[in-house]
């Protein structure tokens, strides 16, 4: 039994990408058996060597005391026989699934399998990626017959970045297998680490399945509030006043209204209405939520637009500062934010907006939208401040501090709350123009 020789250190447990996902998985797997940690990206690795964590996920503390061998070397994942695939799974631009970064890995894997190894998948895909695309991959790489020579499994990341209580320990892990002998070695070594247990699922279809509509379910959610948003809007009516006299009720799902950016929500219902496409059905409710979420951030541009001109304020070249820039707060993770759709839509209306974001991965952020941070003390004379992300260092502002940020030529201060994090009658009673979704 392969889980018998990792648990005495005979074999090893390799972790096949690096990012928010794989690397607490590789430490947490490290505290109980040995573990090569593979990433194609020399630079990442190198922080990683020196003990510092680029994702915040799990502390430089963590990493420079774990016991994982981090490597950029793909074949030293030969000297591993349980391999964990965790890369992003993002899509292209039309919103079809890019498969390049699992269907990398593959390749990587592939020309390192050896006999005798489970490979196991954990990135977000829809139902039949694991067996239909990934499985003749390795084949093709390796020379190996899968069900003779290796055995394939899946287990959906449920890992909730910059989320300091719901970890990889804590939450229930779905485990599936190509054959009931699989399920059970994938089962028993996550076993190891995951003390809520697992699910067993049916088959490795199911367990895809069952991730991809998690965050579908989530998204549809969040439209239904972001369309009640624009409603209540139109009425007059605050739309956090109402869900907090709504969720009085027992069984009132307390979602709220927001951008919804990153790797999974805003991403997930794409594969899935993609495989049904493929199957000749088209998504009724899942892509009408994907296009209210998907306008959310041009729909924001749209009413500072509008509260600039309550102001008096002109329009073209308007001093804009916008706090945040990250796909979620307390998270440098800045990979499909939609704070962006906000910098885009404003710059057609002739507004250039500094951006300030002490939490986010200012490389990433300039390699990925061309966009430089300013530091938060240099944002001054503003005529409007949109918060768009609830990072821990903005909730506490007072109506003084905020007022720093803004000039003295204009008599309304615009401040677009996207969060709600603020206290609105505090801000309407200081003389803010206050706006929230």
């Amino acid at each position: 039994m392969l889980y018998e020789k990792i648990v005495n250190g005979e074999e090893q447990i390799s972790l096949v990408g690096l990012g928010y996902v794989g690397m607490p998985i590789a430490v947490a797997f490290a505290k109980k058996v040995p573990v090569i940690g593979f990433d194609i990206n020399k630079e990442k690795i190198a922080l990683y060597k020196s003990g510092i964590d680029p994702t915040h996920e799990v502390g430089d503390k963590e990493i420079s005391e774990s016991s994982v061998f981090f490597t950029s070397e793909e074949s030293e994942l030969k000297r591993a026989k349980f391999h964990i695939v965790a890369v992003p799974t993002p899509v292209n631009e039309d919103h079809t699934p890019d498969l390049s970064p699992v269907e990398g890995a593959s390749h990587v894997l592939g020309r390192n399998l050896t006999k005798g190894s489970i490979v196991v998948y954990e990135s977000t895909v829809y139902p039949g990626v694991t067996e239909e695309i990934c499985v003749p991959i390795l084949e093709k790489e390796s020379g190996l017959k899968c069900g003779a020579d290796f055995k394939v499994g899946y287990s959906p990341e449920r890992i909730n970045p910059g989320d300091k209580i719901h970890r990889l320990e804590k939450i229930t892990k779905i485990v599936s297998g190509m054959d009931d002998e699989t399920l059970e070695e994938v089962a028993r070594v996550y076993e190891l680490v995951v003390e809520a247990g697992v699910h067993r699922a049916e088959n490795i279809k199911v367990a895809e399945a069952a991730k991809v509509i998690e965050n579908s379910q989530r998204d549809i959610n969040i439209a239904f509030m972001n369309e009640l948003s624009i409603i209540f809007n139109k009425m007059g009516i605050d739309t956090k006043s109402v869900l907090q006299a709504a969720g009085t009720k027992w069984n009132f799902l307390k979602f709220q209204p927001g951008l919804v950016g990153g790797h999974c929500i805003g991403v997930d219902p794409y594969y899935l209405t993609y495989k049904a496409e493929q199957l000749g059905y088209h998504s009724q409710i899942i892509l009408s939520g994907r296009r209210i979420n998907d306008d959310m951030g041009k729909y924001v541009a749209e009413c500072l637009i509008k509260n600039l001109i309550r102001a008096d304020i002109p329009v073209k070249n308007a001093r804009v500062a916008i706090l945040g820039f990250t796909f979620k707060e307390n998270c440098p993770d800045t990979r499909n934010t939609k704070v962006i759709d906000i910098v885009k839509e404003l710059q057609e209306y002739g507004i250039d907006p500094i951006i300030a974001d002490p939490e986010a991965d200012a490389e990433e952020a300039k390699r990925l939208y061309g966009v430089t941070f300013a530091e938060t003390n240099e944002v001054k004379n503003m005529d409007a401040v949109v918060l768009a992300v609830a990072h821990n260092v903005f909730c506490n502002w007072s109506e003084q501090e905020l007022g720093q940020f803004y000039g003295t030529q204009n008599e309304k201060k615009v401040l677009m709350d996207i969060k709600g994090i603020l206290n609105r009658e505090k801000m309407l009673e200081a003389g803010y123009l206050y706006w929230r979704l």
